[in-house]
């Protein structure tokens, strides 16, 4: 792809006729060029090359690919140490919101992932041509990226002048310098989910520094493993390990994806009990097919894009269900398995079985017969576990022990991979799982473990931090919280309106915002936020800020059921008395009528914990943490004391309260 249809100094861009110009942009375009698509450049190019005159030093892009959003942005201008980024909406007689957060989201998206763009100021411009007013007073943000400007195109050259003399002192900007200089983005896994069905790899979506690496060895190690199964015509099962946010589904995705385009008869299928999640990307790949579609000018109906989709995410709950049905084995010979953890015991496994689909006697727990699905296969495959460490957050949730009971008992032939991550905390719960593996054909493969959170770009120690915090170790929270803090912000309050307020007054552009609360926040009722309603995850992940049912209007909370596997780039995290700090420990409590009641079970305790880890590291940003006041005398459900344990803790743990 070419980074830029057109790119010249603005001496040579000003005497150039704009016929010459407009047919470098036209033999650029890939696609048909439409007539309303030719004048708005005649248009765009008159009003540039008239207001452009006093900076003939400067540098200029037109049609300047923003590779992580998939989009090209207007123009880019370079003079001095400033990117102007330039959005024109031609015949336009007004400034909607769209186009301004359109043209932010470039400029953040420059800020955050373009090396060249770091240190720089970068001013986001939206020319909108029959537009009466302006803006053009210059704000800047802490990290030297403005409030757009808004101007209908007749003042742009003395805007432009009036911003580069507020603009600070910096090295000035070579363009081929900045252009050669690396775009490394982080993109959420919506953003990495639709690149990757579009035929990307996840090199060219992910950060060339480490956590790239990282997911490119996993890559490649899971793709030896199974050219090798297939090639011996052996049964493999491979354990991905990874911190939270570190790229797990991101890691089974590229795989499956890619293994489908190679080696289409193996029918990869990637495979989550994760409803929620699964019903945000289907979503998400189903309206990016169809705006696809609708670019290039092609019919596609809604139906037909998400029945393509479903072929590719599957719910692992179907798969299991339609292996019910029939003895044959699966046309698919390799499955990704996400948040293997949370499978079933037996126990869980055959109360569902008796209950919802009638067999009584089923005595196999999920990992069991999920391997015996696949072990039908009469030459080779090859079996994907995704595995999070402390994200076993529901009742019958089995832990790494279920699967490997399953091998050791049903199905010694297999070969196993696994990383040497299990002998941390997070993964092993007190067993020996290496000792469940001997006498088994098992090899441990570092490149099996995703060591680098890739959720949040502005802090790969989070996942560290908030595993601290939940183990009760004060003086480690605040070490590794002092490593983060000046990039990643977590705040605290005990004001519900201050956390809403402080999400919508860090949010640029579209960056999403919500509020995430524990599904046993029962008395958050008070304060307007209900953990019971049913949330509508597609429409809370992916609509707009118009709409009442987003993330963005903080009136319906996500639950961990809701967001495990998912991501904001800001949070507000609800924090309720369910789990809260007493006499130097965790107390646990479950809500059941018009009481709290302590939860005893140490499996319950951990499924608590666990939830509020999943709650803790949904944020790619900053977050803010919300704990009541408590202490009103006629509800006797919210005493202060509740709540006042949990805030000195975190405090203590080094985070700052944030005024009302």
């Amino acid at each position: 792809m070419r980074q830029a249809y057109y790119s010249s100094r603005v001496t040579e861009f000003l005497c150039s006729p704009v016929s010459q110009i407009l047919g470098i942009l036209t033999q650029s375009h890939r696609h048909e060029l439409t007539i309303q698509q030719k004048n708005a450049w005649l248009d765009q190019l008159a009003l540039l090359q008239r207001e452009l005159r006093p900076m003939k030093g400067a540098w200029l892009a037109l049609e300047f690919s923003i590779p992580r959003m998939g989009r090209r942005v207007d123009a880019i201008l370079i003079e001095g140490a400033t990117v102007f980024v330039i959005e024109f909406k031609v015949g336009s007689t007004n400034f909607d919101a769209s186009a301004i957060d359109q043209v932010t989201d470039y400029a953040l998206d420059l800020k955050n992932f373009h090396a060249g763009s770091h240190e720089k100021c970068i001013v986001p411009v939206v020319i909108a041509t029959k537009a009466i007013g302006t803006r053009k007073d210059v704000r800047w943000s802490s990290d030297w990226v403005a409030a757009p400007l808004l101007s209908n195109g007749s003042d742009l050259g003395a805007m432009l002048s009036e911003v580069l003399r507020s603009a600070p002192a910096n090295h000035p900007i070579h363009p081929d310098t900045w252009l050669a200089s690396g775009y490394r983005p982080t993109p959420t896994i919506v953003e990495a989910a639709q690149a990757l069905y579009r035929g990307h790899r996840v090199e060219e979506i992910s950060r060339s520094d480490a956590g790239a690496k990282n997911l490119g060895e996993t890559t490649a190690c899971l793709e030896e493993i199974i050219d090798a199964a297939k090639a011996a015509k052996r049964k493999a099962i491979c354990f991905v390990t990874g911190v939270p946010g570190a790229g797990k589904t991101l890691a089974g995705l590229n795989l499956v994806t890619h293994r489908a385009r190679i080696r289409e008869e193996e029918h990869a299928v990637f495979l989550s009990g994760n409803g929620p999640l699964v019903d945000v990307l289907r979503e998400a790949l189903a309206r990016d097919e169809l705006a696809q579609a609708k670019d290039l000018g092609l019919p596609l109906k809604k139906g037909d894009a998400t029945r393509k989709v479903k072929a590719f995410i599957q719910n692992i709950h179907h798969f299991r269900d339609a292996s019910l049905l029939s003895a044959d084995a699966p046309v698919e010979h390799v499955t990704v398995f996400d948040e293997a953890q949370r499978a079933w015991n037996a126990q869980q496994t055959a109360k569902f079985m008796a209950q919802k689909r009638g067999i009584s006697d089923f005595a196999m727990s999920e990992p069991e017969f999920l391997i015996s699905i696949m072990d039908r296969h009469r030459e080779w495959c090859t079996v994907v576990c995704l595995v999070g460490g402390g994200q076993e957050i529901n009742a019958g949730e089995a832990g790494l022990k279920e699967w490997f009971d399953a091998l050791r008992r049903r199905f010694p032939g297999w070969l196993i991979y696994t990383s040497p991550q299990l002998k941390h905390r997070d993964y092993h719960r007190g067993e020996d799982l290496t000792a469940m593996l001997e006498g088994l054909e098992f090899h441990m493969k570092p490149a099996l473990h995703l060591a680098v959170s890739v959720r949040s770009f502005r802090a790969e120690m989070l996942s560290e931090f908030v595993s601290a915090l939940i183990a009760g170790d004060i003086k480690l929270a605040r070490e590794h919280y002092a490593k983060i803090k000046s990039a990643y912000p977590i705040a605290l309050t005990r004001d519900l309106q201050s956390a809403k307020a402080w999400l919508r007054n860090r949010a640029r552009g579209s960056e999403r915002f919500g509020l995430v609360a524990s599904s046993g926040a029962h008395r958050l009722k008070p304060d307007g936020l209900n953990v019971s309603q049913q949330l509508d995850a597609p429409s809370w992940f992916l609509n707009g800020k118009q709409d009442v049912r987003s993330s963005y209007y903080l009136e319906d909370p996500a639950t961990e059921f809701d967001v495990q596997g998912l991501e904001l780039d800001w949070v507000g995290v609800c924090w309720e008395g369910d789990l809260r700090r007493a006499g130097g420990r965790w107390a646990h409590q479950r809500f059941r009528g018009t009481s709290w009641q302590n939860v005893n079970s140490e499996t319950d305790q951990m499924y608590l914990e666990n939830a509020y880890r999943v709650l803790l590291t949904r944020a790619r940003q900053g977050m803010v943490i919300y704990l009541p006041e408590g202490g009103d005398p006629a509800d006797p459900t919210r005493p202060a004391h509740h709540y006042d344990g949990t805030f000195q803790y975190l405090l203590d743990c080094g985070l700052t309260a944030c005024e009302p």
